[in-house]
């Protein structure tokens, strides 16, 4: 197994921790966690891929070991989120990567496969509940996938 590397990039200002393992050469696959955790929920997992991939795992912004800028400084949406994301990925070299969201880090994951499609190799996906535009971030999903009424049609 490759051993496990902890890093920090700086993007627009925010220290962004990762974990990062396999060889650099290797196809690249972005883990984005879900909340409240950080990429620490993907300790055993890296290790397990990284003999495939070069395995990239970044706490977003307000978890884990990256920066928790105030709210006052810093708006906290899934678009600001996916800027920072943007950012991450240019700063790490990431040009062409597959993606694997969960939860949390869905809704910026495929806010920045719309942005970047060029880049993007394979979306991994596990259920997640995704707003992407603001008529849909007022609806719930239920366990099972089905869609609750919306209070606010």
């Amino acid at each position: 197994m490759s051993p496990v590397s902890y890093h920090r990039a700086d993007v627009n200002g925010l220290k962004i921790f990762y974990r990062q393992a396999g060889h650099p050469g290797a196809p690249k696959l972005l883990l984005l966690h879900g909340y409240p955790s950080a990429s620490h929920m993907f300790r055993d997992l890296i290790p397990q891929l990284a003999d495939r991939f070069h395995v990239i795992a970044p706490d977003l912004p307000g978890f884990g070991q990256s920066d928790m800028p105030s709210r006052d400084s810093f708006t906290y949406t899934f678009s600001v989120l996916t800027d920072v994301l943007e950012g991450f990925t240019d700063a790490a070299g990431l040009d062409r990567y597959a993606l694997y969201v969960f939860d949390y880090g869905a809704p910026t994951g495929f806010r920045l496969a719309l942005r970047r499609p060029e880049r993007i190799t394979a979306i991994i996906t596990q259920p997640s509940r995704t707003p992407l535009s603001s008529r849909s971030a007022g609806r719930s999903t239920s366990r099972t996938g089905n869609r609750t009424r919306d209070p606010h049609p």
